[in-house]
């Protein structure tokens, strides 16, 4: 195990390598209940699509890190499940089926963008300045997702604010909604504030916090994973860490198996990709569909890995330095870029939206991760989820999220390098990290920070210094805009 990993090489442990894993699988854990939550309401058994995330979670991250040797985890990923179930299949009226179908072909394309190295090409064109910049913005995305699931912050939005509710066009004369509310989108008079901390939740939250604040300054090995530990332990006695979860027949590994029937392989059935072909009037859509899924993804697996890697030293200057020339499968970023590719496929084959290199993964890398031996170690976690279940339910979202603003905080270093004298640097930079936040997303902070590079070049004279891969990517960004207004 020391040899295949390169521990030494690496400057870690087997203990080390293994808390790693655990944090991020802990951070991450989340993603096992609240996928199923979305996509059922798709119409999809929800028993089989927590087995199908646990699945592709587990294939995903084992390659990770048996083939590529990397700490990153693989599930799949918010804001593509978002899109799949809100826009694929409530706005534009496709069904499940046809939805997966759309998310297999989108894997496929992932990879040939992979094996044809136009994923490296856009690592190589992105400028140092800019990478920094995502490696900061991440770090503000990251502790940003962990202050919001921490209960940390409230939201007002006035009647008049409110844009639609269940993506139809809110009515104020409207009271009562068939089968409840599921979603509500308002505008930008929604106003964000401090919590009373007047709820248990709100609390746990901030002790523990504290607790992992003080092990991390104090240097304790494994620090964030023993706050996740001790935070959940306390969360018993305040009420908030649901015990109950444990009893609850809905987490049965046989009712899992047999819904999971329902969804395996129903991408290539007759109401799949059958359905999704049979209508050449639909083709133009199916492909703006497939290239907004396509993009999302593309972004947040580069973002991921320029952001964290640069910083933790995985992807070492000599290993990005090979993407220009490499052949093959021959550097860690090679690997890792096409174990992500492949993973949204297997996604889909179970049933399941895109599957992603996560973000939380920086919870992982922040314990000290640096080898693949997180990543296994995480998935084996995902694998003994499937039997383990109620254990993991009760672990609260109060318990992880300090993990994530610690992490944050951690990252936020890498705004250091970049030289905030030179407006020609500090804009495309702000832009870029400070939208990861704000947009809730990493590609949309990606999209910001490229065109506002490109803006701030063209009008300083200096548009020939732009790579052409910058103005493929930002036009490819522009497209996707323009498509997601068109539906």
């Amino acid at each position: 195990m020391e040899n295949f990993f390169q521990l030494k090489e690496n400057g870690t442990s087997i203990g080390t390598e293994i808390i790693a894993g655990m944090t991020t699988f802990f951070a991450m854990s989340y993603i096992v209940f609240v996928n199923p939550a979305i996509l059922s309401m798709t119409g999809m058994p929800s028993q089989a699509v927590f087995l199908a995330t646990l699945i592709a979670a587990f294939v995903g991250t084992m390659v990770m890190g048996l083939f590529a040797n990397v700490p990153y985890a693989q599930a799949p990923g918010m804001g593509l499940n978002a899109f799949f179930t809100y826009t694929v299949v409530f706005a534009l009226g496709f069904s499940w089926q046809e939805a997966l179908a759309m998310v297999f072909l989108c894997g496929v394309i992932n990879i040939l963008i992979t094996v044809t190295k136009i994923r490296k090409m856009i690592i190589r064109a992105i400028p140092e300045s800019l990478q920094n910049a995502i490696g900061g913005g991440i770090g503000v995305f990251v502790a940003y997702i962990g202050i919001k699931n921490a209960g940390f912050l409230t939201f007002t939005s006035e009647t008049g604010n409110i844009l639609s509710v269940n993506n139809q066009p809110y009515d104020p004369a409207v009271s009562t909604f068939d089968g409840g509310i599921q979603s509500v989108v308002t505008g930008g008079g929604i106003l964000p504030a401090l919590t009373s901390f007047t709820d248990a939740g709100s609390l746990l939250a901030l002790f523990g916090l504290i607790i992992t604040v003080v092990l991390v300054i104090k240097k304790v090995k494994g620090a964030i994973l023993i706050g996740i530990i001790a935070t959940t332990i306390l969360g018993i006695f305040m009420g908030v860490t649901d015990l109950s979860a444990m009893a609850s027949p809905a987490n049965s590994l046989g009712n899992a198996f047999s819904e999971l029937g329902v969804t395996f392989g129903a991408a290539f059935g007759a109401e799949g990709l059958g359905s999704l072909l049979s209508n050449p009037a639909r083709y133009p859509l199916i492909l703006m569909t497939i290239f907004a899924f396509s993009l999302s993804d593309v972004f947040d697996t580069v973002g991921t890995f320029i952001g964290t890697g640069r910083k933790s030293g995985i992807f070492s200057a000599e290993d990005e330095a090979a993407l220009e020339d490499s052949r093959g499968f021959k550097t860690k970023m090679d690997k890792a870029l096409f174990a992500d590719a492949i993973a949204t496929s297997i996604g889909s084959v179970f049933g399941t939206s895109n599957t992603t290199t996560f973000v939380e993964s920086t919870a992982g890398i922040g314990a000290g991760g640096r080898t693949g031996l997180t990543s296994v170690t995480t998935a084996v976690m995902f694998l003994l989820t499937a039997f383990l279940s109620p254990i993991v339910a009760v672990v609260p979202t109060q318990a992880t999220a300090p993990a994530l603003v610690m992490v944050g905080i951690m990252m936020l270093s890498s705004f250091t390098e970049i030289n905030w004298e030179d407006l020609e640097e500090a804009i495309p930079a702000f832009f870029a990290s400070i939208f990861m936040g704000l947009a809730y997303s990493i590609s949309y902070g990606i999209a910001a920070g490229f065109l506002s590079y490109i803006i701030v070049k063209a009008f300083r004279g200096n548009v020939r210094t732009v790579h052409p891969v910058m103005w493929v990517s930002a036009s490819l960004f522009v497209a996707n805009f323009v498509i997601l207004a068109m539906l």
